[in-house]
């Protein structure tokens, strides 16, 4: 007597327990989804690095959008900040792990950070500005800056830069349009591969998936009735945090302390008149 074949499932049924295996090994894999991001960069405030669980996370990608057209300064300025903070000397380089050099007998870090900006966006918004560097916080000698045509040129450079071990951010500035789930993904895995942080700055809000850890819409905040009559004051940010998948989301009005490199919460209270300047002493304090 012959014996009988095995049933075999039906073709729909292996290929949908084949693609339930290749997600399981890409949430493995992804950081995003494992919840694991390496070393922390923290913003430097207690209430907003709570919510992050303890900074942003480095081998892993973020998003900064601009709120609106003409806060497209605003988010850029947000970016540098996060930038700057990872680049002083007087905060430690949470992005990446320092090195010991025995010719020298220094510690080296991979603080240089990569800024990819799409041309049309260039043309629209501007490049970068050396004095604004310098008045942020980041040296010019530690930023590179690269231009490219098209918004997948700069998908590619930014996920054949993450890889790299020399650099330990990279940015990428660009409109939202064309970029996917899959592209996102393909960023977080060369984040997680070169032990760096991924930003991607967009020009304008959207909500499509990413694999981003957290996204954030940045505008610029109004400045205080004494900077208004007084001069210009520090950088004043409205920041949202509208995606984390690391803890809870938040909205916060933050300022740059360039000295001490770091974000403030501003919540102090305003003067109901500021003192002349155009009177002596005596009569300013009287």
């Amino acid at each position: 007597m012959a014996a009988t074949a095995p049933l075999k499932a039906p073709p729909a049924a292996q290929a949908a327990v084949r693609i339930g295996a290749l997600r399981r090994q890409l949430a493995a894999l992804e950081p995003g989804v494992a919840g694991e991001c390496g070393a922390l960069l923290a913003l430097g405030n207690p209430f907003i690095d709570g919510a992050l669980g303890g900074g942003l996370g480095s081998s892993a990608l973020h998003e900064i959008a601009a709120a609106r057209e003409r806060d497209v300064a605003a988010a850029s300025g947000f970016v540098l900040a996060l930038a700057a903070r990872m680049t002083s000397s007087r905060v430690p380089h949470t992005a990446r792990g320092n090195s010991w050099d025995a010719r020298n007998d220094t510690r080296v870090s991979a603080s240089t950070v990569l800024w990819i900006a799409e041309d049309l966006s260039l043309a629209e918004n501007g490049a970068l500005y050396g004095p604004g560097l310098d008045g942020i916080g980041i040296a010019p000698e530690q930023l590179i800056t690269v231009a490219a045509a098209r918004g997948r040129d700069v998908l590619w450079a930014m996920e054949e830069a993450l890889r790299c071990r020399a650099l330990g951010m990279v940015i990428g500035e660009m409109r939202p349009r064309g970029i996917d789930q899959v592209a996102t993904r393909r960023l977080a895995l060369a984040a997680a591969a070169g032990n760096a942080l991924g930003l991607i700055l967009y020009t304008a809000a959207d909500d499509v998936p990413s694999a981003a850890v957290t996204r954030w819409i940045v505008g610029a905040a109004a400045p205080r009735d004494t900077e208004r009559s007084h001069g210009i004051g520090p950088p004043r940010f409205l920041a949202r945090l509208v995606r984390n998948r690391r803890g809870p989301l938040g909205t916060w009005i933050v300022e740059w302390n360039s000295v001490e490199q770091r974000f403030e919460l501003a919540t102090h209270s305003e003067p109901v008149a500021g003192a002349a300047f155009d009177r002596p002493y005596r009569t300013a304090v009287a």
